[in-house]
């Protein structure tokens, strides 16, 4: 059995490649999938199965543009209601992968679909030997249940029976793959540590340690970081099933009078991504600033209208492959030139 990880800063989102000795599955992939493809290539795997654990709120899943590349099957949360083609699992599902047994196990809290992947490596033994548990438990934290307008109560409680009546049932011993990391606002205060296990979060896990349900609710729904206004727009994506990337504008360099008449229309606008000192000494008026040194991902996602056409202002020419990226990791897909 094999598991890489997979790291992308900003977000602090992990994925996984789940291998056996010549297929393999993708787990939460991101948006841009030459890392699990090369990845595969490298280690002689056939991708064969994509898992997904909700429908990530913080960045738009690569599970289409993966399924599509591979020609791999997309497994997703019964109860999310996905629009794409894919196999719907639940709570006490099973499917293999090679001498890998892996048990679905339903853990809503984060979200209202949320699943974990359980994995019984079946070569050496019978019990649970890691779990892929998107954002239901992290390293030092759990997921933040108040996404959802109104069901913040309800999701908290969902969140307390999935931990301690599921996933803290599993042995002390097993390996435990979060989705996310320090720095995701998904949860309130993720550990370093990009991995765990249970009886490493049983004993050091303070949310964890609060064993009365009220407490743990109240714990859970009070001084919780605001949640950007792209969460809830990537989760519909996700559902919907994202469009592939070749399928999306193509860029175009601009002189400046052709750049001032396309920025001056109102389905159109400017982002300038130069360092603070570059937009300060000038810029372009009425354009949005937000320097590419920093979390830029999240801020995009944050503050640039989804539903206009996106000029962009550089440093140089190399820099715009990374920042159109980076914008389309958030569902930002209408980059322009």
């Amino acid at each position: 059995m094999i598991i890489q990880q997979f790291f992308i800063k900003w977000l602090s989102h992990s994925s996984y490649l789940l291998g056996g000795s010549n297929t393999c599955a993708i787990i939460d992939p991101t948006r841009d999938i030459k890392c699990y493809t090369d990845a595969a290539k490298t280690m002689g795997l056939k991708i064969t199965h994509i898992l997904e654990t909700h429908l990530h709120a913080d960045f738009v899943s690569g599970h289409i543009e993966l399924a599509k590349e591979a020609d791999a099957r997309i497994y997703a949360p019964k109860s999310g209601n996905c629009n794409f083609d894919h196999v719907a699992v639940g709570g006490g599902d099973e499917f293999n992968i090679e001498d890998m047994q892996i048990t679905v196990m339903d853990i809503p809290g984060h979200t209202p679909e949320g699943v974990g992947y359980v994995v019984v490596d079946k070569s050496r033994g019978e019990e649970a030997v890691s779990i892929f548990c998107g954002d239901t438990l992290f390293v030092g934290d759990v997921g933040r249940p108040d996404l959802f307008p109104g069901r913040s109560r309800e999701l908290a409680s969902d969140l307390y029976s999935s931990l301690h009546e599921k996933i803290m049932g599993l042995p002390d011993f097993c390996e435990v793959y979060p989705a996310h990391g320090a720095g995701s606002l998904c949860g309130r205060s993720m550990g370093a540590k990009r991995s765990s296990t249970i009886g490493y979060e049983r004993l050091y896990n303070p949310e964890l340690r609060i064993l009365d349900e009220e407490k743990f609710i109240k714990s859970l729904t009070t001084d919780m970081p605001s949640a950007p206004d792209h969460f809830s727009r990537c989760s519909e994506i996700n559902r919907k099933g994202p469009k592939l990337l070749k399928k999306l504008p193509k860029l175009s360099s601009f002189k400046p009078k052709d750049f001032k008449k396309l920025a001056n229309k109102k389905n159109t606008v400017v982002l300038d991504v130069r360092s603070s000192d570059s937009f300060g000494g000038q810029h372009v008026p009425g354009a949005y600033h937000i320097d590419f040194s920093g979390n830029f991902v999240t801020f995009a996602g944050w503050i640039i209208p989804p539903d206009k056409d996106i000029l962009l202002v550089v440093d140089s020419f190399e820099q715009v492959g990374e920042v159109v990226k980076w914008l389309r990791r958030v569902g930002l897909d209408d980059t322009i030139g």
